[in-house]
């Protein structure tokens, strides 16, 4: 039998099809078929375009522009599944809480995570960033200890340099002990902003 989708594209000619509908309607189906396990979609942020990935557990990773999407595809593909396509309306739930922490609107996200790219060690030091308020501030070495092992501030820091959710899971919000700003994945620019964004900039 023929689905009302196969008939719009066997029927309309190319320059008349409209990719976006077209798209939707194929990640509807999929969704219906239990055949789309990682949704995706852009999102405009004052800090660059998001590229943010969510599964029916919750938001998976969000990518900054910079970041090779090709890689990030092939890393969601192997670890969660292959079965990925992009569908804004699975993700308008993240784009309305990013505008709205953006927007200073939002102080804390209430988004469930899937957790499923992060394991062991790292998987605890997210954990407990994720745990930090808006505002505030915490050093690797306090974010180790939370995680059970007050001597690992250098395997925290890597942890968080590794952190597919970064905004969500504040790992901007952790700094060296003397309140040096340490790295960032997504560029000391957007931690920079992001501090002075919920007002917690450190003076040095």
């Amino acid at each position: 039998m023929t689905t009302d989708l196969e008939h719009q594209l066997r029927n309309a000619p190319a320059a008349e099809l409209d990719r976006g509908a077209l798209a939707a309607a194929l990640a509807k189906r999929a969704g219906k078929a239990s055949l789309l396990d990682v949704a995706f979609a852009e999102i405009d942020s004052p800090i660059g375009e998001l590229i943010v990935f969510v599964t029916p557990r919750g938001l998976l990773r969000v990518k900054y522009a910079d970041e090779p999407i090709e890689g990030v595809l092939a890393e969601v593909a192997t670890r969660v599944s292959p079965r990925i396509l992009r569908a804004p309306s699975r993700t308008d739930e993240a784009r309305r809480q990013l505008e709205g922490y953006f927007g200073l609107r939002r102080r804390t996200f209430s988004l469930p995570i899937d957790w499923s790219l992060v394991h062991g060690f790292a998987a605890g030091v997210l954990r407990q960033t994720a745990r930090i308020p808006f505002g505030d501030v915490r050093s690797y070495g306090q974010v180790a200890a939370k995680a059970g092992s007050p001597r690992a501030a250098r395997a925290a820091g890597n942890a968080l340099g590794s952190n597919p959710i970064p905004i969500v899971v504040p790992c901007h919000r952790v700094l060296h002990a003397d309140g040096g700003l340490g790295g960032y994945s997504g560029g000391l620019d957007r931690k920079r902003y992001l501090l002075a964004l919920e007002g917690s900039l450190p003076v040095r």
